[in-house]
């Protein structure tokens, strides 16, 4: 196989800001971060925006049963086409909005997912597979280091907010890896970090999953107020906050993942 920066020259896969593309180039990264995504052996993995591949050799080079790559770049897909014939059965790359995929339908079970994800998707990427998360086995992804603390942040403190509540109601979540601007080409202007995922047990379906999101969004959409007036746009705010057994003068920011999952199953039953 050609190194990847010969990949990227011959196939004039320059980085482009606007799909969020900062490639890893560093093999020995590479492997690190298939690594940290616990045993691959057996296992269906999903990538997402695998650029030139970098991360991609890596996950072949793995025990993983096979290695789904979604790339919305023709010229990324273009460039992968030779790995894809140097890995007959094990690599499958397809050209699409991984924001638009099924992702159960896509891979058989059991399913990781493994990505670089480009950084102007990666947020809404994240909701979307934490609204499935029973499908899955794990995840490690990375980020924006910025991002990467938000997901994994206590509560009383500046980071904590929605995506926190989302993330850590659905699954375990560590920061595993921080990585500075310079092992990217090109490098960000911040540093970038890996965040692994591990669903909790209990899944609690789509319509529960709905009320989080709603409530979360009320709730730390004006986290500088006391809950009974952020949660105004719920409609009876008092009333939920009273059946959650929370005082409606705390604020968003002081709720742990258990107080907002009884806010959450407060609001489902209500519209229930």
């Amino acid at each position: 196989m050609p190194s990847l920066r010969e990949t990227i020259a011959r196939h004039g896969l320059d980085a482009r800001k606007s799909l969020g593309q900062h490639f890893l180039l560093d093999e020995a990264l590479c492997r690190r971060i298939a690594a940290l995504a616990g045993d691959l052996a057996g296992r269906q993995v999903l990538e997402v925006g695998p650029g030139p591949g970098g991360l991609t050799r890596a996950l072949l080079a793995s025990p993983a049963a096979a290695v789904t790559a979604v790339e919305l770049d023709r010229r990324a897909v273009a460039a992968l086409a030779e790995l894809e014939a140097a890995h007959p059965g094990r690599l499958r790359v397809i050209e699409a909005d991984a924001l638009a995929i099924d992702l159960v339908g896509l891979l058989p079970a059991p399913r990781k997912i493994i990505a670089n994800l480009p950084y102007n998707v990666a947020t809404p990427l994240l909701v979307g597979w934490l609204r499935g998360a029973a499908a899955l086995e794990g995840m490690a992804l990375m980020f924006q280091q910025e991002v990467a603390e938000r997901i994994c942040a206590a509560p009383d403190t500046e980071a904590y907010g929605r995506l926190a509540v989302l993330a850590q109601w659905r699954c375990r979540c560590d920061l595993l890896l921080r990585l500075p601007p310079g092992a990217f080409s090109p490098p960000p202007k911040v540093w970038s970090a890996v965040v692994g995922f591990v669903p909790h047990a209990e899944d609690p379906g789509p319509a529960l999953f709905r009320s989080m999101e709603r409530l979360t969004a009320a709730a730390f959409g004006q986290r500088r107020k006391m809950l009974r007036g952020a949660l105004k746009s719920l409609g009876d705010a008092e009333g939920l906050l009273a059946a959650a057994g929370i005082e409606g003068q705390r604020r968003a920011e002081t709720l742990g993942i258990a107080e907002f999952d009884r806010l959450a199953r407060a609001l489902l039953a209500r519209q229930g």
